[in-house]
């Protein structure tokens, strides 16, 4: 570790540097940063780029006083570097280190916690407006990309800026990508913003000129709303030279007037991200404003690491890599494909064949797989921006023209979609097809990642079939299956990789509601468990069943396949012959697949004891594998029979009491 970022543990002595150190510091921290994340993998790209941004903000502002607040947060490492947790860099994202996103209980100087985008302006907002409450005189700021943009709830914040409050100090970190390039007519403005010369030479002539002038500031406050009206008609000048005042790709855009000072914000920029002395004083004078301001800074994604800036969406967030090279590390020959990938290439087939198909996805193609789709045949991919609700509707609009659209969504951000899922899709029964990558852990991720709520939000939703394969053959089977059903249709997979099983020719239709039993009673006297391993957690079911053999038991083991609708006459079945049925699933108890089996026993007078294995009712944190959180909290085999071993020696002594008794 070099001289200055070893004098640095804390925000203090930021300050104490000089300019010509403080701009050595940041190379240091992006050494740091590449040689860090090589071999636990993470946002290097993104942090790359804001290296001298913190280092300002630092220098600037003093934290924990003064709030930052940073949109989705994956660009936090640099701020946890300078706010006392240089030390503990490289645990970033490991088992029992540091969060990869901005968590409040990490450290004071972490203000508010995210991991989806769009939430920074509300929440600073909302800090803003306490503190005028309060009457104190703390800095709020906030830090959010322009890909926040092309998300809904920043515009409802930047609605309500103007009118809450005086001191607000935001700051748009314009790298023109967020995890994909940017799309649509938010990115197109800020594009045409910063590259019109007129406007830039314009408005930089016009402020000079009124300095000069006899009380030269003075008459520049009182000229703001003239300002506006330059900027505006200078903008508007710019779009018209393309032949209309729509993009040229005709998907709409800006003219006059500037968006952010419509909103009540002064706006100031764009200036170079890089620039430290230029942020440094920029930021100097943002605190003395008595109205809320954005600053517009350009930065590059990935800056300082060639790699890094030739793949910039490999490079949001990567895996372990090569520091000289960049490439990733080599992957084993017999690894399975990815689920995500299984899915893509799926959707090509389909597309092929089927016309009403299309593939929705919000800003995540690649980590999807509809990036197959965008590849092969980019007539029939939408990528709609980090809008998932937007992305919902959307789909719901096409399903009402006869077609079949597949929303490729995390299983964590389709939670940002309920309202449309039971408002738009649900309640009008309409044949949209949900993909939910991501269902279960995102160990490296954490909390903010996990995919451990949607059998619950989804089964309580009338209309819905919901399923969850229990290898990469079975998702292709559920995916074709999905394209003849004319109702709200879910799938549910993991992060990662599949489970290494051939994928048939022809996919074959499930008969929705339908259960498979993988393994039947040999009914040779033992006693009996019956198994029920949803989705992945069919592998450890079947492991199970094997290590209770050896001890005794006769096992069936059932791939229930679909959580809604249940398979009634399975599980009654497979509940009246067993002594013990164990549910397994990848997601949290409360609500979840076993939710479902216990209701549905109880409809049926079924008193079969339930075990049920699967998350309990807390949020659970980020470590380096799943099978280390999976260990701890119980899912796994060892947990599984230990539990069923309980379960029938606590029945023992009841049994023998009843014998004695009659």
């Amino acid at each position: 570790m070099s001289s200055y970022l070893e004098m640095v543990d804390g925000p203090a002595h930021v300050k104490k540097l000089t300019l010509s150190q403080l701009q050595e510091l940041s190379g240091e921290i992006r050494e740091e940063l590449i040689a860090g994340l090589a071999k636990s993998g993470g946002h290097l790209g993104p942090n790359l780029g804001v290296v001298e941004l913190t280092i300002a903000l630092h220098r600037v502002f003093n934290t924990p006083r003064d709030k930052f607040v940073w949109d989705v947060s994956h660009q936090v490492y640099v701020h946890k570097i300078l706010t006392d947790r240089k030390k503990r860099f490289r645990t970033i994202r490991q088992t029992d280190g540091l969060n990869g996103f901005a968590l409040r209980t990490e450290s004071p100087h972490d203000c508010y916690g995210a991991g989806h985008a769009g939430t920074a302006l509300s929440a600073a907002l909302g800090m803003a407006a306490a503190r005028d409450k309060n009457g104190t005189d703390e800095n709020i700021v906030c830090i959010f990309g322009d890909a926040a943009l092309t998300n809904g709830i920043s515009f409802e914040a930047l609605n309500n800026i103007g009118h809450t409050t005086k001191r607000f100090i935001s700051i748009l970190n314009d790298n023109e990508w967020s995890i994909a390039k940017n799309v649509g007519a938010i990115s197109n403005y800020l594009n045409k913003l910063i590259t019109n010369p007129r406007y830039n030479k314009l408005a930089k002539d016009f402020e000079n000129f009124v300095r000069r002038l006899p009380k030269g500031e003075i008459a520049l406050r009182l000229a703001h709303k003239a300002e506006e009206g330059v900027k505006g008609a200078i903008t508007d000048v710019g779009l018209r030279q393309t032949g209309s005042l729509v993009d040229t790709d005709g998907r709409g855009g800006y003219g006059s007037p500037v968006l952010f000072e419509e909103m009540g914000m002064r706006y100031l920029g764009p200036i170079d991200g890089h620039d430290l002395p230029l942020l440094i004083s920029t930021l100097e004078f943002a605190k003395t404003c008595d109205h809320p301001i954005v600053i517009h800074i350009l930065t590059q994604k990935g800056k300082g690491f060639e790699a890094a800036l030739k793949s910039p969406e490999k490079f949001h967030g990567t895996g372990p890599y090569d520091v000289k090279t960049g490439d990733s590390m080599p992957v084993r020959a017999d690894t399975p494909p990815n689920y995500q990938d299984v899915m893509g290439q799926t959707m090509v087939k389909l597309c092929q064949k089927n016309n009403t198909l299309v593939g929705i996805t919000a800003a995540m193609p690649s980590g999807t797989g509809l990036k197959h789709l965008e590849k092969a045949m980019p007539d029939r991919y939408y990528d709609v921006g980090i809008a998932e609700e937007h992305a919902v509707i959307f789909a719901a609009g096409m399903a009402t023209m006869g077609f079949h659209p597949v929303c490729a969504i995390y299983s964590t951000f389709l939670q940002r979609a309920y309202d449309c899922i039971h408002h738009d899709v649900c309640l009008q029964d309409l044949p949209v097809i949900f993909c939910m990558d991501r269902a279960g852990l995102s160990a490296n991720d954490g909390p903010t990642h996990h995919g451990l709520f949607d059998i619950a939000y989804l089964r309580c939703l009338p209309n819905v079939i919901a399923m969850a394969p229990k290898d990469e053959d079975e998702l292709v089977d559920m995916m074709f299956t999905a394209t003849h059903q004319q109702h709200p249709t879910f799938i549910r997979y993991p992060r990662g990789a599949a489970e290494g099983v051939p994928i048939k020719d022809q996919p074959k239709l499930l008969e929705v509601g339908k259960a498979e039993v993988i393994q039947n009673f040999s009914s040779n006297g033992k006693r009996k468990v019956a198994l029920f391993g949803l989705g992945p957690m069919n592998t450890l079911a079947r492991k199970a069943a094997v290590q209770l053999a050896e001890e005794g038991f006769d096992c069936a083991v059932i791939n229930p396949r679909f959580t809604k609708p249940l398979d009634d006459g399975a599980h009654e079945f497979f509940g009246r012959a067993a002594e013990i049925v164990v549910t397994m699933e990848d997601h949290v108890l409360m609500g979840g697949y076993g939710s479902a089996v216990l209701e549905l026993f109880s409809e049926k007078a079924v008193t079969t004891p339930v075990v049920r294995i699967g998350w309990p009712d807390q949020f659970i944190e980020h470590a380096t594998t799943q099978d280390e959180l999976r260990n701890k909290y119980g899912l796994s085999v060892e947990n599984t029979v230990a539990k069923v071993k309980a379960q029938f020696a606590e029945a023992a002594p009841v049994a023998a009491k009843l014998i004695e008794v009659a």
